[in-house]
């Protein structure tokens, strides 16, 4: 199976996708990613609003109306969802094999 070539994603750009799971604004991503991460992921809102316009471009999130005409509101689309996959399945690819070479290696 061939790779895309988006992947594997940063880990940044992997937290901010997951936190598009449902629509949100940069803050209010700012602060999901840093949930989801625990504590572990905190940008700066230029970094934020950079990996958002490169995701735009890449078409794996696409702008949404909102009530509020100050916020820019944003949702991952099934592009989006299909590289969040991906990656996903590689990431579980990576632990599986290495949850084997470790019983295999007797450390546990």
């Amino acid at each position: 199976m061939k790779r895309d070539k988006h992947i594997p994603l940063t880990e940044t750009v992997y937290y901010i996708l997951l936190s598009l799971l449902e629509p949100a604004h940069g803050y209010l991503i700012l602060q999901k990613v840093e949930e989801l991460s625990n504590g572990q992921v905190r940008m700066a809102a230029g970094t934020l609003y950079g990996a958002i316009e490169n995701l735009l471009k890449l078409k794996f999130i696409q702008p949404v109306e909102s009530g509020d005409s100050r916020r820019k509101v944003y949702k991952i689309t099934e592009m989006g969802k299909e590289i969040l996959r991906l990656d996903l399945e590689r990431m579980q690819h990576m632990i599986g094999i290495t949850e084997d070479s470790f019983k295999r290696g007797g450390i546990s």
